[in-house]
């Protein structure tokens, strides 16, 4: 029977990823370039299952090393349980690559790419990350930034605005300032776009499986406007309600598995 309270302990845990995805996608509804992400869930015909263990048994020399206490609150190990059948599992969350509606803005830094492609930033660490949020500022020292604070990198580095006071985007992501050509936005491409690494909002990192960036020369962008996020919110909320069902379904599980273990201990145990 402790099997069943397994079964529905790995599928409350798979509902509640379910439920962080959606929650995340819905706290970014109205980040520019944002991309929601998928949870995919696996259903294979055998899982090994353990259980993570704790010294409760008193250990002569590690009682000595630690000052004898009696009970120890330290990992001992994973214990195999053995295996569960037909056992439903997260196995990765995906990036969607639907593009994200348009929002003409007027502002001359913000841009947006054409098609398929990321901006290259920079943090002031030098960690460089990529995103599809094209709402882009003159930073204090006159250096093109995101709203978050990275910095964009263009072909020849950190875009640099200088004083100037007027600038635009040109189609093949030209910079200018005072109508004067400074640098071109850096555009890169990925394999599988997919599996790019969510480090917060819209900031991306690749990923072994995502493979590395490959340069556009002659990226297609839009200026004076944005992609807006790509999350649908009726289906997120679809996808809120299913997760919430299932969660409830399996929690009640686990207390039926759990009433009638007590029944069978009551049987057994009680003397003819």
């Amino acid at each position: 029977m402790f099997r069943g309270i397994y079964a529905g302990m790995s599928a409350m845990l798979v509902q509640e990823k379910m439920l962080d995805v959606v929650g995340n996608n819905l706290a970014n509804v109205d980040t520019a370039g944002f991309r929601g992400r998928v949870a995919v869930n696996k259903s294979f015909p055998e899982v090994l299952v353990d259980r993570v263990e704790r010294y409760t048994v008193v250990d002569e020399a590690l009682n000595e090393e630690l000052g004898n206490r009696k009970f120890f609150p330290y990992v001992k190990g994973r214990t195999s349980i053995g295996t569960m059948s037909i056992t439903n599992v997260l196995s990765e969350t995906t990036m969607s690559t639907d593009p994200g509606s348009v929002q003409f803005t007027d502002n001359p830094l913000d841009v947006m790419i054409n098609g398929e492609g990321f901006f290259v930033v920079e943090d002031g660490n030098g960690n460089t990350f990529y995103t599809r949020a094209g709402n882009f500022q003159k930073g204090p020292a006159g250096e093109l930034m995101t709203h978050e604070g990275e910095f964009v990198l263009g072909n020849g580095g950190r875009i640099a605005l200088g004083e100037a006071v007027s600038f635009f985007v040109g189609e093949n992501g030209q910079v200018y300032a005072d109508n004067e050509a400074v640098d071109q936005l850096q555009v890169v491409v990925f394999e599988n776009p997919t599996y790019l690494h969510q480090e917060g909002k819209s900031l991306l990192s690749e990923t072994p499986e995502s493979g590395e960036p490959q340069a556009v020369e002659a990226p297609a962008v839009v200026g004076g406007a944005l992609e807006r996020s790509n999350v649908q919110i009726v289906l997120e909320m679809v996808r809120m309600i299913e997760a919430n069902r299932a969660y409830e379904a399996a929690g009640r599980a686990i207390t039926i598995q759990d009433e009638l273990s007590g029944r069978l201990y009551t049987s057994v145990g009680r003397p003819t």
